[in-house]
């Protein structure tokens, strides 16, 4: 089936899905631990039944259904039930990220586990956000407590909602339960000055006093500090409250493969709601979602369940992030998270545990065919602690990341200089005609073969080292791009945050400590 698209920056294109082609999710040959394990794979069962039903009545719907997101969303949403197909087994050690077309990615249903599903009244609303701009945006995303509850739902008078969004459509106070919040934005571009010189020129009352310099100097200030993003936080589009940050297409494909600040490739660890998409983005970003599992795996131990795995995952993030430090966010911010977007976490991850050798679901809740359904159950999963296996995560952790682990390991161990360069030379990712398959060797093994809490230690540290400046530098850099007013809006709301969340700590302690009391009463 042929579907034609047209993207605002570009001309007519083509996204073909072959109707036999297969939907993937476990290559034969799988050495993966898995004691309890039903035939039919718990990934592709859990995203089979959380795929909306959508149809398109008219052509003209179809158009503008695929020119807002730029991807075959609905046909990615809904992989059709049919065997099993492999995909190539050496996209990972050779991944092209100059594709421009979604036929080029690895396979038909390549990267399906990143479109959350989301209501779609509220997605439509997002969506419509996006057609107010008359800038390009090649690739965005919603993210945060606005799209994905982090509590549970909660009375609040009509004037408190209406003091947050001006005039929201109903979808999106229905999605947010009664709680308003601010919503989230990242636009990928693909020129980020000529971006700005066109969004300047029709939302300047989003821009801080910046705005009054051009084009040139906001897009300065985006490329050449922090993270490589441009917030406008507390501008309201559609009625609704929204903050939206600006990246260029190459710098988040390049954290999303290569971790070189884990700011952006952090937040897409987590679950987002995709609203345009983009083939070299889709890509980098699986490579992204995988190198998080590994990650998590370092830092856990043989046994481990699901909220451990998918909590350590979630605080990536947030080590060496310094709102963490600060009284400036909620100190329970990862577990509420998790907590309450349990499913759509499993919907991430589900179908890398099942194609990595290393892992597998080990609960006896898996012999239920719809245990992934269930949003209580927490299964538990093991890992090979293998130093062979975990020798080769370490080699395929993203390249900029790598680095700096292979370094503190030179440290470590005090390898003379000119013997490091050598093996960082023969481990390199390509040589000059060819990519090398990336397996762990020597100095691989070695490093896996550490005691699990140095590693874990080492890995740590790592992220803190990756995270900790840009993250600094971007918050820094707020106070230029959102104005004094709202910086100052914005740090009072996050320390509220804070308050609250020690409020509710403490309140969990107390009834905590109250209710042997009251068992020994009774």
């Amino acid at each position: 089936m042929a579907l034609r698209y047209f993207s605002l920056t570009s001309s007519w294109q083509t996204i073909v899905r072959s109707p036999g082609r297969p939907f993937s999710i476990l290559p034969p040959g799988s050495t993966a631990i898995r004691p309890i394990r039903p035939t039919y794979p718990a990934s592709r069962r859990f995203l089979e039944s959380q795929a909306p039903k959508e149809t398109v009545s008219s052509q003209e719907k179809e158009v503008k259904e695929y020119a807002s997101d730029s991807a075959s969303t609905k046909s990615a949403e809904t992989p059709k039930s049919s065997p099993l197909s492999t995909p190539p087994s050496d996209w990972e050690d050779n991944p092209n990220y100059n594709i421009s077309n979604f036929s080029e990615l690895p396979h038909s249903n390549f990267g399906v586990n990143q479109h959350i599903v989301i209501n779609d009244e509220f997605k439509e609303a997002l969506r419509q956000i996006l057609w107010q701009f008359r800038a390009p945006i090649r690739y965005a995303f919603a993210y945060g407590s606005g799209v994905f509850p982090q509590s549970k739902p909660s009375a609040i008078t009509p004037s408190g909602a209406t003091s947050i969004h001006p005039k929201a459509p109903l979808a999106v106070q229905e999605a947010q339960n009664g709680t308003p919040k601010m919503i989230d934005f990242i636009f990928g571009v693909s020129y980020t000055q000529h971006w700005h010189s066109l969004n300047l020129h029709q939302h300047r009352d989003h821009y801080s006093a910046l705005g009054s310099l051009g084009s040139g100097a906001v897009s300065a200030v985006q490329d050449k500090w922090g993270a490589g993003v441009y917030f406008n936080p507390y501008v309201t589009v559609n009625g609704t409250l929204i903050k939206y940050g600006v990246v260029n297409l190459d710098t988040l494909c390049t954290d999303l493969s290569e971790w070189t600040t884990l700011y952006l490739a952090g937040r897409l660890q987590k679950p987002v709601k995709i609203l345009r998409d983009d083939p070299r983005v889709r890509l980098a970003n699986q490579v992204n979602l995988i190198s998080a599992l590994r990650t998590a795996l370092l830092l856990l131990p043989p046994n481990f369940t699901e909220l451990e795995l998918y909590g350590t995952i979630a605080s990536i993030s947030y080590m060496g992030d310094p709102r963490m430090v600060l009284p400036t966010e909620d100190p329970s911010k990862v577990a509420n998270i998790v907590g309450n977007n349990l499913h759509n976490f499993r919907r991430l991850y589900s179908p890398l545990i099942d194609n990595l050798p290393n892992v597998g679901f080990s609960d006896s809740k898996c012999s239920n065919p719809d245990w992934a359904e269930d949003p209580t159950a927490n299964v538990r999963l093991v890992q090979d602690m293998d130093p062979v296996k975990r020798g080769n995560m370490v080699r395929r952790l993203p390249k900029a990341f790598r680095s700096k682990l292979y370094f503190q390991y030179q440290k470590k161990y005090q390898i003379p200089q000119l013997e490091f360069n050598k093996m960082l030379e023969d481990s390199s990712d390509e040589d000059a005609t060819s990519f090398k398959r990336r397996e762990g060797g020597g100095f691989e093994r070695r490093i896996a073969s550490e005691p699990p809490e140095d590693l874990r230690a080492e890995v740590r540290g790592v992220i803190k080292k990756t995270i900790g400046w840009p993250s600094t530098s971007q918050s820094l850099k707020s106070g230029i791009t959102a104005g004094f007013s709202r910086t100052l809006r914005y740090v009072g709301e996050k320390m509220q945050k804070y308050r609250d969340g020690q409020r509710k700590a403490a309140e969990a302690v107390t009834k905590a400590k109250e209710e042997p009391e009251k068992e020994k009463k009774a």
